[in-house]
């Protein structure tokens, strides 16, 4: 039996290990921006929380800033029953679901006429529907109040006599804000499906409504996630048209709700700073629950020309 010694590798042979990259010093502030950013738009939000776990007594005489002495969760159950936030939270959710499941219902009806069928002047449509979103609404306010003084509703649709201080009203103009918006994105998106899903259900004898419905829609889900979290956010953080559109204290959105925790005379901003977390979480659960869909929704399709 013959031993053979191991053949060494020449130097020139062997694998050069992997080069590592140049530290580029735009990349480094580029990032330190972004961790800045970052911190900015978190610094509110850790502040309330801070002025919600401390006492208003310990607050008034050492500063928001100090290192605290105790901490409570007392603010945010006397928060939640002096706001009466479950009310406020049902009236919310009475405007915001239908107004979201609407505008997503129509934008899809209309985006799919656009990307997905040739009808003439279809790029003008997109471009108004775009430059409707370029509207401050600010600007419509004194018409859109005279004009829901004067549109009436039968009684069995709402106990107001007006599309004025009803859930009604609210919900359409939330659906016509957020309309043009809806219908831009989801159009963009439809165009990246191919064109020979939709030839092959028509060879097959699909229908149109067929087509938009089990073929078109289910390949929009990342998109339909990624305007839901985006709806519901915004319907949800409204508080300009609710308070220029209802005059009933019953009917006013959770927003409207952290009024109940202002004194006459004095206001407790620590208990104000635990109202406004409670009201916030929402946006913030939602948010965690469909964020993976949501960062798919926006980017997919993105590089496609």
């Amino acid at each position: 039996m013959t031993l053979t010694a191991p053949v060494e590798t020449p130097e020139a042979t062997r694998p050069s290990p992997p080069a590592r990259r140049p530290v580029r010093p735009l990349r480094v502030l580029l990032h330190a921006f972004l961790v800045l950013v970052g911190l900015g738009w978190l610094l509110p939000l850790a502040l309330a929380v801070y002025a919600s776990l401390r006492p208003y007594e310990e607050t008034a005489r050492l500063g928001y800033f100090s290192l605290p002495e105790q901490l409570t969760l007392g603010y945010y159950g006397q928060a939640w029953s002096q706001a009466e936030l479950p009310r406020y939270y049902l009236n919310t959710l009475i405007i915001v679901v239908p107004g979201v499941l609407i505008t997503l219902l129509l934008a899809s009806f209309t985006a799919f006429a656009i990307a997905r069928l040739r009808i003439p002047g279809r790029k003008v449509l997109l471009i108004v529907f775009t430059a409707g979103n370029l509207l401050p609404p600010q600007v419509l306010i004194t018409p859109l109040y005279t004009m829901y003084a004067l549109v009436p509703l039968p009684a069995w649709l709402s106990d107001s006599q007006s599309l004025y201080d009803s859930y009604l009203g609210l919900i359409l103009i939330h659906v016509a804000f957020q309309f043009g918006f809806c219908v831009f994105v989801m159009a963009n998106f439809m165009r990246t499906i191919p064109e020979e899903i939709s030839e092959a259900a028509l060879v097959d004898g699909a229908g149109l409504w067929r087509r938009y419905w089990q073929l078109t829609l289910p390949l929009c889900r990342p998109v339909l996630a990624a305007l839901s979290t985006l709806q519901f956010t915004w319907m949800y953080n409204d508080f300009l048209w609710a308070l220029v559109l209802m005059s009933s204290g019953d009917k006013l959105p959770v927003t409207s709700a952290l009024n109940n925790l202002r004194g006459q005379f004095f206001t407790d901003y620590n208990l104000l700073a635990a109202g406004s977390v409670l009201v916030a979480l929402p946006t913030l659960i939602v948010f965690q629950l469909l964020h993976k869909q949501f960062v798919s929704g926006l980017t997919l399709g993105a590089t496609k020309g």
